[in-house]
């Protein structure tokens, strides 16, 4: 959704924006202002981690509760009752069930196991893009939002062809909503490897990319076997590579099929006017 004057959208009587970027950027802390100035926040990751994923994050709750033989009993009588309690601000059953690969006395997962774990949160994450026109009209007929916002994790670059019109995602996203580029900065990225280290997000590899790094981090660490491999440091040094991959590949398609906000103009934000004004500054950039 391209538009051919500022006022296009700034007078629209409804408004959709797609908001991607790097994980840490401010998509999140965008959304959550906006939902407070009457707008729709729709979180990829939460649809995800609740429509798409949820049996399997609680299903992996319960094989860890079920080691322990006083838990045990308990789930076998209904006694007890394991749920996952997912949020837009809280991801982490999300991140614990994708894991990182490595040593699992360590905390790590198999390689094939983490493998197969990536391949259910590709299929769950394309499903939870295309569910957006559904969400929008959602969002009016039932709670009367006019205004939406589609808040989605970094890893969108990961599941489309970015170049492609007619990708599923890319086409569905387009035809309904105006993508939004939040563009961050080398210190950005630097402080967000950094607060990754503190707190690590679900991350998304494409196949191949993974095995690269994979045998790269091997290589560059001088380890034979897969179960030597340290989660963490793996889980750092990955999402370094993985950050610096995906930089180009975001603003590929903004260029294509949207608009560009600095990372650092959209911290200044305060309310949902000032939001519009940005994106009205964004359109009209585009335009010249």
């Amino acid at each position: 959704m391209l538009f051919s004057s500022v006022d296009e959208f700034v007078k629209a009587k409804r408004r959709a924006v797609t908001v991607f970027g790097m994980a840490g950027v401010g998509k999140t802390r965008l959304s959550n202002m906006l939902r407070a100035n009457s707008w729709f926040h729709y979180s990829a990751d939460y649809r995800i981690g609740t429509r798409y994923m949820g049996e399997f994050i609680v299903d992996n709750f319960k094989r860890e509760a079920m080691k322990v033989p006083f838990l045990a009993q308990l789930l076998r009588t209904d006694s007890i009752y394991i749920s996952s309690n997912i949020t837009f601000d809280n991801l982490d059953p999300l991140s614990t069930y994708l894991g990182t690969p490595g040593d699992t006395n360590r905390g790590g997962l198999p390689l094939a196991e983490y493998q197969r774990r990536q391949e259910q949160h590709r299929v769950a994450e394309i499903a939870a893009l295309r569910d957006v026109p559904y969400f929008i009209e959602r969002a009016k007929t039932l709670y009367g939002y006019d205004d939406f916002i589609a808040d989605t994790g970094g890893s969108l670059i990961e599941v489309i062809d970015h170049a492609d019109p007619d990708d599923p995602v890319v086409s569905t996203l387009t035809a309904h909503t105006a993508l939004l580029y939040i563009r961050g900065t080398e210190k950005d990225a630097s402080e967000l490897v950094k607060r990754f280290k503190q707190a690590p997000k679900p991350m998304y590899y494409r196949p191949p990319f993974l095995v690269e790094k994979w045998a790269e981090y091997k290589l560059i660490n001088g380890i034979i076997d897969d179960c030597d491999v340290d989660p963490a440091g793996f889980g750092a040094w990955g999402f370094e590579a993985l950050l610096h991959d995906r930089l180009p590949r975001y603003q590929a398609l903004a260029d294509k099929f949207g608009y560009v906000v600095e990372a650092s103009d959209l911290a200044t934000v305060r309310d949902g006017d000032e939001f519009v004004d940005l994106m009205a500054a964004s359109i009209e950039k585009r335009m010249r």
